[in-house]
Order: C-alpha cells, then structure tokens, then sequence
C-alpha cells in the first residue's frame, strides 16, 4: 500500500526513475480498487459511474509511473506513445516494464534500488 500512496504522492512528477515494484504495486492495488468500485456499481445499479471517476483521477499518476519507470530502464517516456500501435505496441511496453533497472546512474538519475526509500528505512 506504501508503494500505491508513493505514487499518488508524486502525483504528476515525470522525472526521475520508479522500481519495477513501485510500478506493478500501483498497478495491483489500482486493479484491486477497480474491481471493488465495479462490484459497488453493480450493486448500487450505476453504469460504470465510479470506475469512470476514478479511472479519471488516476490517469495522471499512471503516466508519470510509467515514465518513470520507463526512465529506470533507460528508455525516454516518449516510448509510452508505442501503445497506440494495436496489441504489438502493448505487448512492447510491457517488456519494458518488465526489464530490471539499469545499474548505476543514468540519464534520469540515480538509480532507486541503491537508494532506500523511507518506507524500507521504518521496516
């Protein structure tokens, strides 16, 4: 839940580099919200109001992780723009996402995984 709340803290910075954990933890906990939001729906009777919403409020913060994840792989965020090519442009993105980081320093910054966040620091 650190990992989702991190995200929406850094609500539209697109600089700098996420760990793969940061972006599939916002991924996960985003899905899981989703889920719950569209089973409230059908309970409520409203048509995909809530989800809408949210799926809105959190269109930002997806970008920027993406980007920033993209940027721990060394790649610019300019890469997100492939997902408008049908299903290849996707499945390319996705095994961007799923590269580890690049060592060391890049273009972007530090990298993450040398330098602890807060939150493993209290754990």
């Amino acid at each position: 839940m650190n990992w989702y709340l991190k995200v929406l803290k850094n609500y539209a910075v697109f600089n700098g580099r996420a760990r793969r954990k940061e972006y599939w933890m916002f991924n996960l906990f985003n899905t899981i919200f989703a889920i719950i939001l569209s089973i409230v729906e059908v309970f409520i009777g409203l048509s995909s109001v809530l989800v809408g919403f949210y799926s809105l409020a959190l269109l930002i913060p997806s970008l920027a992780v993406l980007v920033r994840r993209l940027h721990d792989t060394g790649k610019s965020g300019w890469w997100v723009l492939i997902s408008l090519i049908p299903i290849i442009g996707s499945i390319i993105l996705l095994v961007f996402t799923c590269l580890d980081s690049q060592e060391g320093e890049n273009n972007y910054g530090p990298n993450p995984k040398s330098t602890p966040s807060s939150s493993e620091l209290t754990a």
